[in-house]
C-alpha cells in the first residue's frame, strides 16, 4: 500500500480542548482504518506542525477520503502528502528520458 505523512495543526476549536487530543487521536486512527488504511505511527512535534501521522491507505482517493474526515470532526487542519520509498523513487527516475 501507498505511505502517506499527513501533517496536522489544532484549529483554535482543537487547542482549547488540547485535554481531548488523545481521544480524538485515536478516534482518527479509527477512520483512517475504515478506509481500509493503516496508522503506522504518530507522533506530537514541534515546530509549524502540532502532529504528524505516517499511514499506509489502499489508493490516494482512499487517504484523501480519511483525511476530509479527520480534518472534519477532529479539531485540526490537515496536510497530507504522499511518500515513496527510494526504490520507488530510483524507479521513477530511471523513466526519466
Amino acid at each position: 500500500m501507498p505511505t502517506y505523512i499527513t501533517l496536522m495543526k489544532f484549529t483554535e476549536q482543537g487547542a482549547k480542548d488540547l485535554k481531548g487530543a488523545p481521544r480524538r487521536i485515536e478516534s482518527a486512527i479509527k477512520a483512517w482504518e475504515l478506509t481500509g488504511g493503516k496508522v503506522i505511527a504518530t507522533y506530537f512535534v514541534m515546530g509549524e506542525y502540532d502532529y504528524v501521522a505516517i499511514t499506509e491507505s489502499p489508493s490516494d482517493d482512499a487517504a484523501i477520503s480519511a483525511s476530509l474526515a479527520v480534518c472534519a470532526r477532529e479539531h485540526v487542519k490537515t496536510a497530507t502528502l504522499r511518500a515513496f520509498p527510494l526504490a520507488e523513487f530510483a524507479r521513477v527516475v530511471e523513466q526519466l528520458p
